[in-house]
């Protein structure tokens, strides 16, 4: 075992042992971010002034998928948008 293959393995290990304790942290701070981000982009469609709809109007396909699971995870049954039918 060369000293590059004793490298990788000392920082695979040194990244499980410090960075799994805050794995699931680091997800959630992604999640809500991510939320956030939905939320801005649909705010105008729920009824809510958005300054920059115009900038995220080009984003919408790629958002469209994950619409679905966004807005039961904040609590609502169907969806909110009378435009988009996911449910």
């Amino acid at each position: 075992m060369g000293i590059k293959e004793q490298w990788d393995k000392l920082m695979a290990f040194y990244e499980e042992m410090f960075m799994t304790p805050y794995r699931s942290a680091v997800k959630r701070e992604i999640r809500d971010e991510d939320d956030l981000f939905l939320f801005l982009c649909f705010s105008e469609m729920l009824g809510l002034p958005n300054p920059v709809s115009y900038y995220t109007l080009e984003l919408y396909p790629l958002v469209y998928e994950r619409f679905h699971e966004w807005h039961k995870r904040m609590g609502m049954e169907k969806s909110p948008l009378d435009g988009i039918r996911c449910c």
